[in-house]
């Protein structure tokens, strides 16, 4: 693809300004991490075919289908642009498009790779996963009922809850307006890292929610919205007994329990958007209302958001080493480069010698 000279016409039609955020607008440091991001890509996609061919699951093939046409679509558009401009290629138009691409292939393939996960069947952990909650002094009843006894609250926290998918298509678009090219891309590595390893540790650590723990019938609590609770109590007990075979992708239900990856990707958004002038506040403020909706409208014990804020500040480290790494391996390249093609430029216009 010769992917370094593209690269290289990409960072000089965006040259980043002299003391500004450089390793933000760094298209070359941007373009290493999207190529990484397949890898991980590669390797959810590779296990999702894996799981499915060794269970009875199967993938309602139209919602699918349209999911990964559309993928293909937005990075066959970035890709061609980048190829065919050279020079004149627009890093905006790329990484906007691309990275999109990315994430909707990423989460076409995330949702049934959870509940291939799930249908493995290990023992239920939630009277484990309320053990911890209570002998850290975190009881999850308390805060349902008070949230119960508190309707607007209920309200303001059911809606906090749904928000964790725009951040998934506003926050390329405004890093990219705003010419933050490679943290765009660490964002998207460090997703895609905690998204795996939530669905890794969820094999071991299956749960259903704090309702099912509890023992306690939703209908207790009539001014809580618990209908994601009644998803997942529907999809983990009919996956267990095998009952639910296709698995149509719009219909999922997040059943993830520990690590939260909505208290992760509350991190994550946090972590992406907070540099940006007028947004980082804004977006903080709405991050942490998601994830203080977590335990009561996504049924999570308290320990499942403990557990997803640290893999999303361990997957921000990951991924922000990952591109230290990077460009310390690039200047020991360049240091330690032969200089004899120079020393032959210089012999031939007279101004050196070969000899020492």
């Amino acid at each position: 693809m010769k992917s370094d000279a593209r690269m290289t016409a990409v960072k000089g039609s965006a040259e980043p300004p002299r003391n500004s955020h450089k390793i933000d607008e760094d298209p070359q440091a941007a373009w290493q991490l999207f190529n990484a991001n397949w890898l991980i890509i590669a390797v959810m996609g590779s296990l999702l075919a894996l799981g499915l061919t060794s269970t009875n699951l199967r993938l309602e093939p139209i919602a699918f289908g349209t999911t990964l046409a559309i993928a293909a679509a937005l990075l066959a558009v970035s890709y061609h642009h980048r190829l065919t401009r050279g020079d004149r290629t627009d890093p905006k138009l790329f990484f906007s498009l691309g990275t999109i691409g990315q994430v909707i292939l990423t989460c076409a393939i995330v949702g049934p790779l959870s509940y291939v996960a799930g249908a493995i069947g290990y023992p239920l952990q939630d009277q484990a996963l309320l053990s911890v909650d209570r002998a850290l002094g975190l009881d999850p009843e308390p805060i349902v009922r008070y949230v119960n006894d508190h309707p607007w609250l209920a309200i303001i926290l059911s809606r906090a809850f749904g928000l964790i998918k725009w951040p998934l298509l506003g926050i390329p678009i405004v890093l990219v307006l705003t010419a933050r090219y490679a943290r765009l891309q660490l964002f998207m590595l460090a997703m895609s890292v905690a998204l795996a390893v939530a669905i890794a540790i969820s094999v071991f650590v299956p749960a259903i929610g704090t309702y099912y723990g509890l023992q306690l019938p939703p209908a207790r609590y009539p001014n809580i919205d618990t209908s994601v609770y009644a998803g997942q109590l529907r999809d983990i007990l009919a996956l267990r007994d095998g009952s639910l075979r296709e698995l149509g992708l719009f219909k999922l239900a997040g059943i993830v329990s520990f690590p939260s990856f909505h208290a992760a990707s509350a991190v994550l958004y946090m972590w992406a958007l907070w540099p940006v002038r007028a947004v980082g506040g804004i977006a903080a403020t709405i991050n942490i209302l998601m994830m203080a909706a977590t335990p009561v409208i996504g049924a999570h014990y308290l320990i499942d958001l403990v557990g997803g804020i640290l893999l999303a500040v361990a997957s921000i480290l990951a991924a922000t080493s990952y591109l230290k790494w990077l460009k310390r391996t690039q200047r020991t390249s360049a240091a330690s480069a032969p200089d004899w093609p120079q020393k032959l430029v210089n012999c031939a216009n007279g101004s050196q010698t070969l000899l020492p």
